[in-house]
């Protein structure tokens, strides 16, 4: 008897609507980009740039970048700017309250702003021969205690707590941007 030399594939949970949301910005920020060139030419939309890709940052921070990537090793939070990563070790429970809540060993409470959520119940019409199905959020609870369950000893990673910082650099870009889009507006 072989044991899987493969350890068990990374998976990721975000909300449904963050990804749609943000295809749905970008789209409407190159619009407003490409009408900018059309009626006013590259100059000023550059000028103008800086305040749509702000708020296409914004949007990216707040719908798409929270999520929870779980492996057999142990779990990643990424709350906006906030990352936290854990062994499993660590974690003394996790629940489903609004939002996946991991409880760690310190003491500390991580809520998942992306990961899977408790959803209002489906209503179905009553009928004696279909099974109840059970809530996505539940489903996805589950795997991630299975995970969390079957992970060996060895999966004792320290909690780990930094920040975005691709995404603060990012930021940093765009707002450096747009105090110079002002200087050069008003000068």
């Amino acid at each position: 008897m072989s044991a899987d030399p493969r350890p068990e594939a990374a998976r990721t949970f975000r909300a449904a609507s963050g990804p749609v949301s943000l295809v749905l910005c970008s789209l409407l920020a190159i619009f407003l980009l490409g009408d900018a060139v059309v009626r006013a030419g590259w100059g000023q939309m550059l000028l103008l740039a800086p305040w749509v890709l702000l708020g296409l940052w914004v949007v990216y921070e707040i719908a798409f970048v929270s999520a929870v990537r779980v492996d057999g090793e142990g779990a990643v939070v990424q709350n906006m700017l906030r990352r936290t990563s854990f062994g499993w070790s660590r974690v003394r429970d996790i629940d489903l309250r609004w939002q996946l809540l991991f409880s760690l060993d310190d003491g500390s409470d991580v809520s998942c702003y992306g990961g899977p959520a408790r959803a209002r119940p489906v209503r179905r019409p009553a009928r004696g021969d279909e099974e109840a199905k059970a809530p996505s959020g539940l489903r996805d609870l589950t795997e991630i205690r299975d995970r969390w369950e079957a992970a060996p000893r060895t999966a004792d990673a320290p909690i780990r707590r930094t920040w975005d910082s691709q995404a603060l650099i990012a930021l940093g870009v765009i707002v450096l941007w747009a105090v110079a889009s002002v200087l050069i507006a008003n000068g």
